[in-house]
Formats: C-alpha cells, structure tokens, sequence
C-alpha cells in the first residue's frame, strides 16, 4: 500500500485506538469490538480499512478472525517522516 492509504488510515482515532490496543498482541474481532460503543459492522469497517493499509494482518481460525501490527509498514512510515528532518533530528 501507499503513503497515502497508511495516513489516511491512521488519521481516524477509533483506528488509532485499535492500533494501540493490537501493541499489546493479537486480539480477535469480538475483543476489539467490545471495547467501543460502535456497532459491530462499524468496527469490521475501521479494522477493513486497517487491513487495506497493510497496517494490521489478519489470521482465520476456526470461527473467529484475529488482527495483529504489521510492524513493517510502521517501519517505513518512520523512516519517511525521519527522512523528512534531514539533519535536524
């Protein structure tokens, strides 16, 4: 995915706050549905965002579907906002 789609990504804070909660390891949808008073289609629509990103991966087991960090696309991210400090960081 692009630049663009990882911003726009994480410009939403309900899909901050699921990045936040994914730092602590991997979670299922129901877990990271129930904390948010959203509905349950309005969290799959921030977690699909996520996903479209490349910031999170998916994992089917069974009934249940469970999201982690890509790290990798976080790596990329700071490296192209340090690039931008040049010498002054």
């Amino acid at each position: 995915m692009g630049m663009n789609e990882t911003l726009k990504a994480i410009s939403d804070p309900v899909r901050r706050n699921i990045l936040q909660m994914l730092k602590g390891g991997r979670k299922s949808a129901g877990e990271i549905a129930d904390q948010f008073q959203l509905s349950g289609a309005t969290v799959s629509y921030h977690l699909a965002k996520l996903k479209g990103a490349d910031l999170v991966a998916e994992e089917k087991y069974k009934n249940f579907i469970y999201y982690e960090l890509n790290t990798s696309v976080f790596e990329e991210v700071l490296t192209w906002i340090y690039a931008l400090g040049g010498d002054k960081l």
